[in-house]
């Protein structure tokens, strides 16, 4: 009998806390209904060193030599060995990822020069958190 009550306290404590917590989120989170009060520009220049790092970790790899797994010219090797072999289906389904990787460069070039731009910008305007 015991034990019995002492479950049942513990769980009603729980169920309280857990009410309470959720309560407290509540508050503090955003409702869906409400609009942005800033265009989150403080949280995107801080970003940027990673942002930049991560641009230039893919665009490394999509550019390197057959021997890099992830790389253009990896996938280009392995669509040759396909078409050699005859594997028609697997051919065509590595071409289509090969078409896919390579529009990748200029897409991922483009968001390097664009985030150039707004390193600049946040140099100029204290991290963005300048008014």
């Amino acid at each position: 009998m015991r034990t019995v009550k002492t479950a049942t306290l513990a769980l009603t404590t729980v169920a309280a806390l857990l009410t309470t917590a959720g309560a407290a989120a509540a508050d503090t989170a955003p409702s869906p209904g409400t609009t942005p009060t800033g265009d989150g520009a403080k949280a995107l220049c801080k970003r940027v060193p990673k942002i930049e790092q991560r641009l230039e970790r893919v665009l490394g790899r999509l550019g390197d030599d057959a021997t890099r797994p992830g790389s253009i010219s990896r996938l280009e090797k392995r669509v040759e060995n396909a078409k050699k072999a005859g594997h028609t289906e697997i051919e065509t389904y590595l071409t289509n990822k090969l078409t896919f990787r390579r529009s990748l460069v200029p897409t991922l070039e483009q968001r390097q020069k664009d985030l150039a731009s707004v390193k600049t910008w946040c140099e100029a305007n204290d991290n963005g958190t300048a008014k």
